[in-house]
């Protein structure tokens, strides 16, 4: 359970991380109206956090962290400049929250930290975050590539005939990590002339700028996201003592290649997708998400990553799990992911040009109207911590917009120091067992050096007559 104070506990029920999850609720924070709260049975329906620079998102991102992880949901969230992983251990009791409790009419505030396990796809500040290439896929690394539509047509080819070697002739033929994919795509360019009749064109300028694309990307330190073991993405879901364990992925150095962070959290996003069983509307989520600069994943995004974006939000909640996006603007997410947020908390947004003005104007025209105040205004007004809240109530219905104050958050408001952060790394066993060093398995790399070998030569002519054979003859051949 989260450290606290046994003796404020037991004299005070805010002294408990419970008493933000209770009654099927998290805690947002309060307005006038009262408690501001994500019912937990909605809250796989999404949501978006938004807001100007310094406005108060990363706070509202840990109280969300914090709230569901109370009610034993876990959670998973990137963590842009290391200020969330402060939630692994006990916040300080500073003026300005304690007065922002009691502004909020809250019976006390108290401190406590919260379950973590931290990832980085670097594993310089967490647990490696690894992934074949083959699991990502042509789709997802043709847009970490910024591939045009005839060079995705080559890379497409290069996975399709390392499938068909799998099946037919060697099935260790597996592309792991970038080097052998640059191997099949360098063999595929050498046969070129023999492959074109299945496979069609493989020009060798378009096989040329493929093998510099990836090479700029391993020298990126891309290549350690590829290899073994891979991420079992159950390993997300875990609960301990009852509370959530929050999955930080330490993202501030991943930052540096934004299409690299956008597409391995998509990746994750379609592992939950395709991993997890349906089970329809629960009474609390088996996951939930936290997309920290989601605009990043739309920026210049082709329309079969949008089409598949949109699919993912819109179906990934009968999987029991909710994503939460978290962007500057509402206009960052395109109309139709932005239709299945439901639960939306929007922090004060600034306007000194016509196109800002505009985006405010549409920011207020998505909440429900309160005669209490101009949408518009308060948005422009909203001090720090404060924010315009509206969320699914009843039978999925948005609530009023309502202007609350966001609750304090109990663990640390800031980053862990590098020994806080490598003590937690270290006590948590089970994925430091599992993912701490790499398993350098055989793949494409090394079959097709042992393929152009003499013996390899050899046996492939062999097995070259013996489908001509078996083409000409029915040699192998099932009839029904």
């Amino acid at each position: 359970m989260p450290e606290k104070s046994k003796s404020a506990a037991a004299e005070n029920p805010a002294a408990d991380p419970h008493f933000f999850a209770q009654n099927g609720r998290i805690l947002l924070g309060g307005s006038h109206a009262g408690i501001e709260f994500i019912e937990l049975k909605l809250a796989n329906r999404h949501g978006l956090v938004t807001g100007a620079t310094g406005t108060g998102k990363t706070v509202t991102l840990q109280v969300l962290a914090e709230g569901f992880s109370a009610a034993g949901v876990p959670v998973f969230a990137a963590d842009i400049k290391g200020d969330l992983s402060g939630i692994g251990v006990k916040g300080e009791q500073k003026p300005g929250l304690v007065a922002r409790a009691e502004e909020i009419g809250l019976p006390g505030y108290f401190n406590a930290a919260f379950p973590v396990a931290f990832w980085d796809i670097f594993g310089e500040q967490g647990h490696p975050v690894r992934t074949s290439v083959q699991s990502m896929g042509p789709l997802l690394l043709s847009r970490l590539l910024d591939l045009t539509e005839p060079q995705e047509g080559v890379l497409n080819i290069a996975f399709r005939w390392a499938e068909d070697r799998r099946e037919t002739r060697d099935p260790k033929m597996v592309i792991r990590k970038l080097r052998d994919l640059r191997a099949v795509i360098e063999e595929m360019g050498r046969r070129a002339p023999e492959l074109r009749s299945k496979y069609g064109n493989i020009a060798p300028q378009t096989v040329g700028v493929l093998q510099r694309r990836l090479l700029v990307l391993e020298e990126q330190g891309a290549d350690k996201f590829f290899g073994e073991t891979s991420l079992d993405i159950n390993d997300f879901m875990r609960v301990r003592d009852g509370y959530g364990v929050v999955n930080v992925l330490a993202a501030d150095k991943l930052m540096d290649n934004p299409r690299l962070y956008a597409t391995a959290l998509l990746w994750m996003l379609d592992e939950l997708f395709d991993k997890l069983p349906e089970v329809g509307d629960l009474d609390k989520p088996k996951l939930v998400f936290l997309f920290d600069e989601a605009h990043l994943l739309f920026d210049d995004a082709p329309k079969a990553m949008l089409d598949q974006i949109e699919r993912v939000t819109r179906l990934i909640r009968s999987k029991g799990v909710g994503v939460y996006y978290v962007t500057q603007s509402p206009s960052d997410v395109p109309d139709r992911v932005s239709a299945q947020l439901g639960n939306r908390v929007q922090h004060a947004l600034r306007a000194f040009t016509p196109k800002e003005q505009k985006a405010i104007r549409a920011a207020a025209e998505t909440f429900v109207k309160n005669p209490e105040f101009n949408t518009e205004q308060a948005i422009q007004q909203l001090k720090v911590g404060e924010a315009l809240v509206s969320t699914l109530r009843n039978k999925g219905e948005p609530s009023m917009v309502q202007r609350a104050l966001i609750r304090p958050p109990m663990a640390r408001i800031g980053p862990l120091t590098a020994e806080e952060r490598a003590k937690l790394i270290e006590a948590d066993e089970d994925n430091r067992r599992k993912y701490g060093e790499e398993n350098i398995v055989e793949g494409a790399f090394e079959r097709i050096q042992a393929m152009n070998s003499a013996m390899g030569n050899m046996s492939e002519k062999l097995t070259d007559v013996k489908e001509k054979l078996g083409g000409w003859f029915g040699i192998g051949r099932k009839d029904g």
